[in-house]
């Protein structure tokens, strides 16, 4: 496709890999198909009941329909922040270091504007979450790719951040950083966040943690704020979203909480770009953030469950996958002897399967081998796509009994 009818700022942007997906599976739904979509992140679990009556209560009411803060009504700022200090032991100023953005993307991308000038990069992890590569392109930088290695994590990576800073001719503006990680699932330890603000300081680097996945960790594991790490607010902001935990995804709130330098430049910038999230929506996130944490641990327990069928299901039919700590992806390898790249056999599943994933090379070159699956749908319907896969995989010539050939 020609781009001679783009300006040039979008034409650095890459045709949406995704989008072939989605193609293929809306014409194979208007056909009648009966599609698993394991593919978007997008929650299909309703926030808690009185979080939506608060909702519908506030927006009876007559003067609550006009323009609303963009740096989130006080309240609700203080609510976070309340919520940060229960739940991580941080303490944050509700005035200086905390500010409402409308969804984690909104805020990030609009930070990556107020902070970036032309020849100014930023290092992100490859393979990554789409706009935590590109929204620094968007704004004019450059985004310089932090390999995520296999093994040996936490140590290896911060080797890569080491290396490429000191190879950097120009030394990057910021790290971006996301744990859990989407897509590969990988977590980290505090001691983790640690080594990696010690960094930042030493060589005077701005870090951006994406906490999106921050309420998804299982099996005992609960994913550390960066904000824990002492001295972490000198140089760091953490984006916090509810679209997860607590399912409001189409709601859009999020906050970006910690450094007041970071905070204050975001907020004179959004101060001339929008009027805030609609204020029911905020009222109604300030009952969210203050109920019983439990409401959100019952649908972490759900995800985690339906973790338990997909890699269980994955594995009996021999696709050999482990169980990820948090997120709510499952990061799956393409068995060597499939013979397709990520984005063929992603839509050679959907064609035989009958089921939707993400291909890996959609988030990065370094994510070609690998899709992604989403635990959107329920544990009957994941069932069901693992049938899908075991017949797509047989009609390859892959026996279930056969697991060596997945290994």
């Amino acid at each position: 496709m020609s781009n001679q009818w783009m300006f040039p700022r979008v034409a650095k942007l890459p045709k949406y890999v995704f989008a072939m997906i989605n193609e293929l599976k809306y014409k194979l739904r208007r056909e009648g198909e009966d599609i698993v979509d394991l593919g978007m992140g997008n929650p299909d679990m309703p926030p808690e009941k009185h979080i939506i009556d608060k909702l519908c209560e506030v927006a009876q009411r007559d003067n609550v329909h006009g323009y609303s803060a963009s740096r989130g009504i006080p309240r609700l700022r203080k609510a976070i922040c309340d919520f940060y200090y229960r739940r991580y032991g941080v303490v944050l100023d509700p005035e200086e270091e905390a500010i409402l953005t409308i969804g984690a993307k909104e805020g990030y991308s609009h930070l990556m504007l107020a902070l970036l000038e032309p020849g100014d990069t930023v290092l992100v992890p490859n393979p990554t979450y789409p706009i935590h590569y590109y929204a620094p392109i968007i704004a004019g930088g450059d985004a310089l790719s932090v390999p995520i290695p296999e093994e040996n994590f936490e140590e290896s990576f911060l080797q890569k951040v080491n290396d490429i800073i000191k190879a950097s001719y120009k030394k990057p503006k910021a790290i971006v950083v996301s744990f859990p990680h989407n897509p590969t699932t990988q977590c980290v330890s505090l001691d983790f966040f640690k080594e990696l603000i010690r960094i930042a300081k030493k060589e005077e680097i701005w870090v951006i943690h994406d906490f999106a996945y921050a309420d998804l960790g299982f099996d005992g594991y609960e994913p550390p704020s960066i904000l824990q790490v002492e001295g972490a607010k000198d140089v760091a902001v953490e984006i916090y979203s509810m679209s997860k935990g607590f399912s409001m995804a189409g709601w859009r709130v999020a906050f970006m909480v910690g450094n007041s330098v970071l905070i204050k430049n975001l907020a004179h910038l959004k101060s001339y770009l929008d009027y805030g999230v609609f204020t029911p929506i905020q009222v109604a996130s300030i009952i969210a953030l203050e109920s019983p944490y439990e409401i959100v641990i019952k649908k972490k327990l759900v995800y985690q469950k339906r973790r338990d069928v997909l890699v269980e299901g994955l594995n009996r039919v021999g696709w050999h996958v482990e169980k990820p700590k948090g997120s709510m992806f499952v990061w799956a390898k393409i068995p060597e002897w499939v013979g397709m790249n990520s984005l063929d056999f992603s839509l050679y599943l959907l064609r035989e399967a009958k089921v939707a994933v993400s291909p890996g090379v959609g988030f990065g070159e370094y994510g070609e081998g690998y899709v992604r699956f989403a635990l959107v749908e329920n544990e009957h319907r994941i069932r069901q796509a693992i049938r899908g896969i075991k017949r797509a995989l047989e009609k390859l010539g892959h026996k279930e009994k056969d697991h060596s050939l997945s290994k």
